[in-house]
């Protein structure tokens, strides 16, 4: 052991124990910073490739060891598949980099996010080989990985990453020096964990930069127009809707009166105790004439605004 440290040591930058004192080293109160801006166009960036994979760049800064901001993304071509993805064109990159500098954007590239539809976030095999590219070019290059069908209304699936230098590990250190709490906060999902989270690569906690305006545009992205109302379903389909519906009630209508007819003479408590885990006609024949009269009644709306207006 006391070999291969040695070795360690003498390799450059100093990854033995000893290591250069004036190298930095990684922290656990390192933080990332997204605007809403970026968070914005990752989330319809990743809804828009659903089922596949999507990937791009992040720009922003590293304002000190401790803070990364990411203060917008653009999307990258790339070949995609429903898990895995992987870029194709390092030439679009400059050529983007350079459009944006002349309209005023000057940041650089801080890392790249790609999406998971569906399936949590974490690293896989390709996405460490992209990664540790990232790295080669910028050792603080963060991986961010946002799920767009897991995040729902007020809630967003997202994490960021880094690669564990490989060497620490057969030493058995530790990837980062730990000084605070906050590379702490958020607990490790199960998933991440069998893919290699803290064993390949850790976890950064992101913080969201977002005003009151902000955050309810964000809640409002999903949000339906309220030209949707106006939408009218083809004649023919709307006819074999309803010609479903009224069958179905019908069987369910058949099924009350059975209902009713054995129930006689019969005290509640045992009407109770015998319905017990069957399917209450009753409430889904509720439920089936509130769904017919309500499409009928939009669908007759609709028809007569679009011949109105139109």
């Amino acid at each position: 052991m006391d070999r291969i440290q040695q070795l360690m040591r003498g390799m450059p930058g100093g990854m033995g124990g000893g290591g250069s004192s004036d190298s930095p080293t990684p922290d656990c109160a390192e933080k990332v910073h997204v605007s809403s801006l970026a968070l914005l166009k990752m989330l319809k960036h990743g809804r828009a490739g659903v089922p596949m994979e999507v990937m791009g760049l992040m720009l922003g800064q590293f304002v000190d060891d401790y803070t990364i901001n990411c203060v917008d993304v653009f999307a990258m071509p790339q070949s995609g598949t429903s898990v895995s993805v992987e870029a194709v064109d390092p030439v679009f990159q400059t050529k983007m980099l350079d459009m944006l500098q002349q309209t005023g954007r000057g940041e650089m590239v801080v890392g790249w996010y790609h999406s998971h539809p569906g399936f949590g976030c974490w690293l896989s095999s390709t996405d460490i080989n992209t990664q540790s590219s990232f790295e080669a070019l910028n050792p603080r290059a963060v991986a961010l990985v946002v799920d767009p069908i897991q995040s729902v209304k007020g809630k967003v699936v997202i994490d960021c990453f880094r690669l564990i230098n490989p060497q620490l590990m057969m030493l058995g250190q530790e990837p980062r020096q730990t000084t605070s709490t906050i590379g702490h906060l958020n607990k490790p999902s199960i998933q991440a964990l069998i893919h290699g989270l803290n064993r390949h690569y850790y976890s950064i906690v992101i913080d969201y930069r977002k005003n009151e305006l902000e955050e309810q545009m964000l809640m409002n992205l999903n949000k339906r127009n309220w030209t949707h109302g106006l939408l009218v379903d083809k004649f023919e389909d709307h006819q074999k809707k309803n010609e479903e519906v009224v069958e179905k009630m019908l069987k369910l209508t058949k099924e009350y009166n059975k209902r009713v007819i054995a129930d006689e003479g019969k005290s509640a408590e045992e009407i109770l105790v015998e319905n017990v885990g069957k399917i209450d006609p009753k409430k889904h024949l509720e439920s089936g004439v509130n769904d017919l009269m309500s499409s009928n009644i939009i669908q007759c709306l609709g028809t007569m605004l679009d011949t109105v207006v139109f």
